[in-house]
């Protein structure tokens, strides 16, 4: 039996136990940076398959699979532990128990798809050259992102890897398929604060105040100019603001409103000439309009890249294992991945799985109280990935 066919089976006999480890996952979550639990349970799991597992990053976890001639060749495989701060609607035997806590992003799905992958891949272990390195990162959803940290502790050192391999569910896919894009995939995403100070009072006597609600009602409009009269067109741009918190009352206006948004994009240059436009935009517009601006711009996670040569060997080698009708290109992506320190240190391929089984009601998006996933998808995951790693070991 070829090596294609073997992980096909084993795919196959291993998705009942890696539906039953994402749905431990999915009813214990935790936070970012919060961990203990999950990573405690991805260490015994790993030691049940064999693989010890080392502490990273306090909630992190990396391990090596050797092959034959394990220094011949180091690829790294990556799933993220943290779960998200979202009370969940749905109403399964897996529901989380931590109220208020939910894998609402699928890193359940890509924590017990790199415990399935591994579990084959150290089966099959005899039969492939060099080694993989699983890596499982704290805190992808919170700022800096976990993966800056793992990278900061060396987890990319000591074995280096040539390349790195990770997935994402994806619900607008339907499971059984994975989709694939190579250079630009996703953007950018920096924090933006702004404290809009006026003079609170009365509101039946607005000549006596400065009101920073209105200045702030003026500055979310004119900062949509970054966007629509000074980015290229070729470079996708996002800028919005998801936060307005201004403490006064139907009679109050109050001294200050606290502003919260992002910014996205995909160009390095244009990112730091927008930072500064909307520094400057915003601190005169307050001036002209007798307040002041606090605006405090947090670098975010950057771009994420796919190298062209390994996405497209990858490609290449899903449509061998799932048929070329189950895999599809995708397009730009505005949502923004930590997995982007990763690209920007080796080369990297970042695919989505396909999780959606409309007949099943199946299809809310990430990042909702209702999300869920096909678990058909988990055969896929870990049998696609270990074939990912044992194509790129030999390529």
């Amino acid at each position: 039996m070829n090596i294609p066919d073997k992980i096909r089976q084993l795919a196959q006999a291993y998705t009942s136990d890696t539906i039953e480890i994402r749905r431990h996952l999915h009813a214990n979550p935790e936070l970012s940076f919060e961990e203990y639990n999950t990573a405690a349970y991805v260490k015994a799991t790993l030691a049940t398959y064999g693989i010890e597992a080392t502490p990273m990053a306090t909630t992190g976890l990396v391990a090596i699979i050797e092959g034959r001639n394990p220094t011949k060749k180091i690829l790294a495989l990556r799933a993220d532990l943290d779960a998200l701060p979202i009370l969940e609607q749905n109403e399964v035997p897996y529901k989380s128990k931590n109220e208020g806590v939910m894998h609402a992003c699928g890193h359940d799905v890509h924590t017990a798809s790199l415990l399935g992958a591994a579990r084959i891949l150290q089966e099959l272990r005899d039969e492939f050259e060099g080694s993989i390195k699983l890596i499982f990162q704290p805190g992808e959803e919170k700022f800096p992102g976990g993966a800056s940290v793992m990278i900061g502790e060396g987890v990319l050192q000591n074995p280096e890897p040539e390349s790195i391999i990770g997935q994402h569910v994806f619900p607008p896919l339907e499971a059984g398929k994975v989709g694939f894009r190579s250079g630009m995939y996703m953007a950018s995403a920096d924090e933006i604060y702004i404290t809009v100070t006026g003079k609170g009072g009365h509101a039946a006597i607005p000549e006596m105040n400065v009101d920073p609600v209105l200045i702030s009602a003026h500055l979310i409009v004119a900062l949509q100019q970054i966007v629509s009269r000074h980015a290229s067109p070729k470079i996708p741009t996002v800028l919005s603001f998801g936060k307005v918190e201004a403490k006064g009352a139907t009679n109050i206006i109050p001294n200050e409103v606290k502003i919260e948004g992002t910014f996205r994009t995909m160009d390095e240059v244009w990112r730091r000439e927008a930072h500064k436009r909307i520094k400057k935009l915003a601190e005169s517009l307050c001036e002209s309009m007798g307040g002041s601006c606090e605006i405090d711009i947090k670098n975010g996670y950057p771009f994420l890249q796919n190298d062209p040569g390994l996405t497209g060997r990858a490609k290449a080698a899903a449509e061998v294992y799932l048929g070329t009708d189950n895999v599809v290109n995708l397009d730009l992506w505005m949502g923004a991945e930590d997995f982007a320190y990763y690209s920007q240190q080796v080369p990297a391929c970042f695919y989505r799985l396909g999780t959606r089984n409309e007949a099943r009601g199946i299809t809310s998006s990430v990042h909702t109280p209702t999300f869920d996933i096909e678990e058909k998808a988990l055969e896929t995951s870990i049998g696609l990935m270990a074939w990912l790693a044992v194509q790129e070991l030999q390529a």
